[in-house]
């Protein structure tokens, strides 16, 4: 019987070291899952996983005024979740093309629906590679309008406008890179 006594402060102290470590973890996680919720999915630090369709705009010099436009319009974190989108993504030439004072004036706070509303011309919710674009093909867009697909001698053209110029894979759909920007049809 002394044999038991003689072990049992010791575990308990292994029990009360054990509960305190276990808290201390759990703790950890959820204070982690809760910062990543607060944020969003955009918030996630991976080096080595596929960037989304935000990270790899936010990866390139030629996009600088697109991801400008994008977190002022509040879109970061619908483009971060796992789609699938397909982005077709001015260049900063492109918005360069707009009137003078267009993109200033769009980042104003009380131009943020029409900035949206522009950006969101820009997005379908699949993944189409540029083998899946055909000529004279529609594409519904998250705004609701449509974007209509030409395709002549390999070139592909949306609105008979935009070029695509470029195409990189992300993890939740594709980027499309254009050479103008497209915008939606004005509503009557």
């Amino acid at each position: 019987m002394k044999k038991i006594f003689r072990f049992f402060p010791i575990a308990v102290l292994i029990l009360i070291f054990s509960a305190c470590n276990s808290s201390n973890e759990s703790t950890t996680v959820e204070s982690k899952e809760t910062a990543a919720k607060s944020v969003g999915q955009e918030a996630v630090q991976d080096d080595v996983s596929q960037k989304d369709v935000v990270k790899v705009a936010v990866g390139s010099k030629d996009h600088t005024t697109l991801v400008a436009a994008l977190k002022q319009a509040e879109l970061v974190t619908a483009l971060s979740n796992a789609g699938p989108f397909t982005v077709f993504a001015p260049t900063n030439d492109a918005f360069n093309k707009l009137p003078a004072g267009t993109v200033d004036g769009l980042m104003k706070d009380e131009k943020k629906e029409d900035l949206q509303n522009i950006l969101q011309y820009h997005v379908t919710t699949s993944a189409l590679s540029t083998d899946m674009l055909h000529d004279g093909q529609t594409l519904g867009m998250v705004n609701g309008d449509n974007v209509t697909i030409s395709v002549k001698d390999g070139k592909i053209t949306l609105n008979g406008t935009a070029n695509i110029i470029a195409s990189v894979r992300a993890s939740n759909g594709w980027v499309h890179i254009v050479d103008a920007v497209l915008l939606p049809p004005v509503k009557k």
